[in-house]
């Protein structure tokens, strides 16, 4: 059983593979990992890897020097199965890498864009060749709501929840349709451009944040909320075999 750990800004997600196929995975504390132990306890795995886009708490520290077997921590030296043309690896963030290494795993020798829709949403191409190009990042949805209220005097601290109109006709919906179309023009821009560029591109959507667009490239979209998940188990494997 394969242990896979990946904490981001908001919350950890703790999956068990055996092999290839994803058995189950568990959401947890950023900072404490606290059901653990427990998951330990009920697969046994007998390897396991991290990645992480924040500081180690110390109490994840403690957790993960209890485990029965050592942990491959994900950096920029650790081996992965494409090639990074990233300038600067070091900065890259894990799980912006392994997502990536996943779709490359499903759909090998072709060109994919990979849209994260996270606390940001990150927007990464590999190409037919398994060449990692680099990609842009972008505020997220909720980055999206704060920053408005934040960097205004006036403007209300809203959520998703509610009427999206084409022109909103209230404060409160037109922020909304701000936040939510912008994102949806956003991504479909930069579809549209690599498309025009890779006219067999494959584009996939993962992240916590769950909306619809319209665009007339849905062929070509495939949703996969354990994208990450799915590359760092990869990776893992990978290392096992080098």
């Amino acid at each position: 059983m394969n242990l896979i750990i990946d904490i981001g800004n908001t919350v950890a997600k703790i999956a068990v593979f055996e092999g290839k196929e994803l058995k189950e995975v568990f959401y947890d504390s950023k900072s404490s990992l606290d059901s653990l132990p427990k998951i330990c306890r009920q697969y046994k795995p007998d390897k396991g890897i991290l990645a992480t886009v924040i500081e180690l708490s110390e109490t994840v520290k403690e957790q993960l020097g209890q485990l029965d077997f050592e942990i491959l921590i994900l950096n920029s030296k650790t081996p992965i199965p494409i090639t990074n043309l990233y300038a600067t690896p070091e900065t890259l963030g894990s799980d912006r890498l392994a997502a990536i290494v996943a779709a490359n795993e499903i759909f090998p020798e072709r060109d994919i864009l990979v849209i994260d829709a996270g606390t940001c949403i990150t927007y990464e191409l590999i190409d037919a060749k398994g060449q990692y190009h680099g990609g842009n990042i972008s505020p997220g949805m909720a980055m999206r709501f704060k920053a408005l209220n934040l960097c205004t005097d006036k403007l209300p601290l809203i959520n998703e929840k509610g009427a999206i109109p084409e022109f909103g006709n209230s404060t409160d919906t037109a922020i909304r349709a701000g936040v939510i179309k912008g994102m949806e023009f956003e991504i479909n821009g930069y579809i549209s451009q690599l498309k025009n560029k890779y006219p067999g591109l494959l584009v996939f959507l993962t992240g916590g944040n769950e909306f619809s667009f319209d665009t007339n490239l849905k062929s070509i979209i495939f949703a996969d909320r354990f994208l990450v998940l799915k590359g760092l188990n990869r990776i893992l494997s990978y290392n096992e075999h080098i």
